[in-house]
């Protein structure tokens, strides 16, 4: 008997991607909230899966040779799924490669530059005492995440996805360039991209990913969520001896 894939998820852009792909690829799959403003990352069962104690992450209880197999990092899970469904990642090597690029490309560049541009627009400002020490990095970050939104728009000026056919690639980027106007960006600028955007965004796979990130969130909210100085200490900053306080908490927590 086939059972569903877990993943271990919460609504942001590294978590929609891969709901985005089971949901596209039609591979079971169960959610496992894990709210990362409350540090439920930092669980010991969690850590076993996920060693660096970030989501997403899955727990395929039908690997290779039908045993259970855990996967961490959101590429690699992409891949992983894309394999395993046969759908969305190319075994033909030329488009294989295509894929893999654009892929590593958002991973290693778009991801986390939206991401610090979003920090320092959107958290940094509630976490100091002045916004003025912030500007340089707002303005960095916002500027290179515009040049790479610029090499996305050049990318799809002659074709309709990021690899030629819709891809986990297009997967992968666009949770982090559908919010680009609250980004410190104006989607004038980006025509083929918000068109890129808007495509992707009428597919019914990813309509019914992102319900399940709103219902997420509203549970979230009607419990309470803690103040922005107690998700920060979670979220950001963190270093060796914090992760490791934060499990330690976690498990006198578990008991």
């Amino acid at each position: 008997m086939t059972q569903p894939i877990e993943l271990y998820f919460w609504p942001t852009p590294n978590g929609w991607k891969i709901v985005i792909a089971l949901e596209e690829m039609g591979l079971g799959y169960v959610l496992k909230p894990m709210n990362i403003g409350r540090g439920e990352q930092f669980g010991a069962a969690f850590m076993a899966i996920s060693p660096n104690n970030r989501m997403p992450a899955i727990v395929d209880p039908n690997g290779p040779d039908g045993q259970p197999i855990s996967v961490f990092e959101s590429g690699a899970i992409l891949q992983y799924l894309g394999r395993k469904s046969g759908r969305f990642y190319p075994t033909d090597e030329r488009a294989r490669v295509e894929v893999e690029q654009w892929l590593i490309w958002q991973v290693a560049g778009l991801g986390p530059m939206a991401g610090q541009a979003s920090h320092f627009i959107n958290y940094a400002p509630k976490l100091v005492d002045d916004p003025a020490k912030i500007e340089y990095a707002r303005v960095r970050y916002i500027n290179e995440l515009n040049r790479l939104y610029g090499v996305m728009e050049r990318r799809l000026e002659d074709r309709p996805y990021l690899a030629g056919d819709y891809s986990i690639a297009d997967m992968a980027a666009w949770p982090w360039t559908r919010g680009a106007h609250r980004l410190g960006q104006t989607w004038e600028d980006f025509p083929k991209l918000k068109d890129w955007v808007d495509r992707i965004s009428a597919r019914p796979a990813v309509e019914r990913a992102l319900k399940a990130g709103d219902t997420l969130r509203e549970q979230a909210r009607r419990q309470g969520e803690e103040g922005a100085a107690e998700q920060a200490k979670h979220l950001f900053g963190q270093t060796a001896k914090s992760v490791a306080d934060a499990c330690a908490r976690q498990r006198a927590q578990q008991g």
